[in-house]
């Protein structure tokens, strides 16, 4: 008779451990999906900003509330350890709110169903985001340390900034720079695509769909929403098959 094998620790490495280092491999705290919802529309694309309008507005005043619950959060997250469920939250549902205005608009055009007014969770809408309320995030000093590590990503943003201002001193250069990049994205983005062939680029909607991952999970750690490290870049490989839904989040604090 075999013995049975055991891991490092004197536990038996039997199936709890396969199934425990599965659901490691296919989970991920926060998790953004998009649907590709055709047939598309040759020509809704050109309107949409207009239609658009009643959402700016409103996630204009919801990204104010945003910025103040998430300062709020910052501080009973130093104190406790704890992010206030409530804004936990609502802090979520802009996320989502915005998620779902990106993909019907200019940021995917993937769809061409109207997003609705609403911060929950629609799970018929082609565009969803779900981030599970963290059990617990680091406090004190350690909140600081583990905020700062995503510096490499705060840089990027910067760079991205100074790049941008640094064509705009740069006067007529830019003006050229900025008609080339036009007729370059008339072209090849999903919009020119769509208008002159019918069809939306597959391949260009994966790599928005992993470009979009990775900026939501950049700023989910930027505001204490998870405690997962985001990439230094985006990865398409570190995004797998729709894994379970995690728990809900907590109606009020323990």
């Amino acid at each position: 008779m075999d013995a049975q094998p055991f891991d490092g620790i004197g536990h038996p490495a039997g199936k709890e451990l396969t199934v425990m280092a599965t659901i490691a491999a296919v989970y991920r705290p926060v998790r953004l999906e998009g649907e590709l919802d055709e047939p598309l529309s040759r020509w809704l694309w050109l309107v949409k900003w207009l239609l658009l309008f009643p959402h700016h507005i409103a996630l204009v005043l919801l990204w104010i509330s945003f910025l103040i619950a998430s300062v709020i959060a910052s501080f009973a997250v130093f104190c406790t350890g704890r992010y206030p469920p409530v804004l936990f939250r609502f802090t979520t549902g802009v996320l989502r709110w915005t998620w779902r205005v990106a993909f019907y608009s200019y940021a995917a055009l993937a769809t061409d169903r109207y997003p609705p007014f609403s911060l929950g969770a629609v799970p018929d809408y082609p565009a969803r985001l779900h981030i599970p309320y963290p059990e617990w995030l680091p406090r004190g000093p350690a909140l600081v340390t583990s905020w700062l590590r995503a510096a490499p990503h705060y840089t990027l943003i910067a760079l991205f900034f100074l790049a941008f201002r640094l064509l705009w001193w740069l006067g007529g250069l830019s003006a050229f720079l900025t008609l080339v990049v036009a007729v370059i994205v008339l072209f090849t983005c999903p919009a020119g695509i769509l208008a002159f062939t019918g069809r939306y680029p597959r391949r260009q909607f994966n790599a928005l769909m992993t470009f979009h991952r990775w900026v939501t999970e950049v700023i989910a750690y930027m505001f204490l929403l998870t405690v997962a490290h985001p990439p230094i870049r985006p990865n398409p490989a570190r995004y797998p098959a729709p894994c379970p839904d995690p728990p809900d989040v907590p109606k009020s604090p323990a």
